[in-house]
């Protein structure tokens, strides 16, 4: 395999880059601006566009035509949407997928305008010093938190074009931490996406290849996966892959039994989820071509999370499905937490699964 495009330097920028933009669910214009950019200038696809949901689709001709590998990953994070601004200019709001609300409490917040400006904010609640003991032993619901963003009224609010409707996401800082580990937010999914990105610069670099591979980057799966739904659906998948990121559990207060995935172990592979079970001939697909190529991976514990896979896999008349994931700590958090090599190595997985050295068939 040709590595020029698989440096672990390259995966890194790449994924500071994805991760540092903002893309809630419903609102990922600027990742697929990014992506489509991506693509296109760097000539990885025949054909890439985007879809009316908001996917950027592209399709990668194979010598074979009838075998059609379908490679998804979400382009959308958690977020929050303003639901009130008060009469001094502090903004309510609710939150869009699914959050621990333990860690919402001081956080640091980006908020986007209707013209694309950034604001920085505070989430905050009634101060413990104004409050009650009793008051102050209990979990602060939601609906009590509001968002600070200096502003003083609420037409000084709507004069800068932040009203109802509104998205923000928690705000963290690209950070590397020691044994090639990297901390940064919105990991779950732009993981996905630089996997993707990835694995068709090295297409590129190793022509001819046999499958047609296609592409979605897909919009609002942290609220039900719509984008996979309708990308799956134009894109006629023979085959498919959600490529995410997952929970690893390898720390305190886990039970080995109870932890999905290793940080360190490679790429897991999905046998079931929530909403998926996995089709056994492209979890042997994987398998085998991992083991022929030598690609450490490690197979993830049923039956935690869903994925996109659970849309596609029952796209039209049934597509045979499966999930590659790189290993994540403090996922859904603006601290997520993974190791580079997991990361090198999904890449690798997936470029190896596509080229099929070991010519593992559905026959």
């Amino acid at each position: 395999m040709n590595s020029e495009s698989l440096k672990i330097e390259s995966i890194k920028d790449l994924q500071r880059k994805l991760s540092s933009l903002i893309g809630v669910s419903g609102r990922e214009e600027d990742v697929s601006a990014f992506i489509l950019n991506e693509i296109q200038n760097n000539e990885l696809a025949d054909k890439t566009w985007i879809d009316p949901l908001g996917n950027v689709l592209a399709i990668k001709e194979g010598t074979d035509k009838n075998n059609r590998i379908l490679l998804d990953a979400h382009m959308d994070e958690i977020g929050f949407m303003i639901s009130h601004v008060e009469k001094k200019g502090f903004l309510r709001f609710v939150l869009i997928g699914g959050w621990d609300t333990r860690i919402l409490l001081g956080q640091s917040i980006f908020l986007k305008s209707s013209t694309g400006e950034i604001f920085n904010g505070i989430i905050g609640s009634k101060p413990p010093h104004l409050s009650s003991i009793e008051e102050r032993k209990k979990r602060v619901d939601v609906s009590e938190m509001y968002i600070d963003i200096g502003l003083s009224s609420e037409e000084e609010v709507n004069d800068n074009n932040i009203t109802i409707g509104t998205v923000g996401t928690l705000s963290s800082p690209f950070t590397d931490f020691p044994n090639g580990m990297i901390k940064g937010k919105a990991f779950d999914d732009r993981t996905g996406c630089n996997v993707i990105l990835h694995t068709l610069k090295l297409l590129n670099e190793n022509e001819p290849f046999n499958d047609t591979v296609l592409c979605n980057f897909a919009v609002q799966e942290e609220i039900g996966g719509r984008g996979a739904e309708t990308g799956a659906y134009a894109l006629k998948p023979t085959i498919a892959l959600a490529i995410e990121n997952t929970t690893a559990g390898d720390m305190p207060g886990i039970r080995e039994a109870e932890n999905p995935v290793n940080i360190g172990d490679g790429p897991a592979i999905t046998v079931a989820d929530m909403n998926l079970i996995s089709h056994p001939k492209v979890n042997n697909r994987l398998i085998k071509n991992a083991e022929k190529e030598n690609i450490n991976y490690q197979i993830k514990k049923p039956l935690y999370g869903g994925t996109d896979a659970g849309k596609i896999h029952v796209s039209r008349s049934g597509v045979p499905s499966s999930v590659v994931s790189v290993p994540c700590r403090y996922i859904h958090s603006p601290t997520s937490l993974l190791k580079l090599q997991d990361l090198y190595e999904t890449i690798r997985l997936l470029d190896v699964f596509l080229r099929n050295p070991a010519n593992i068939t559905f026959q």
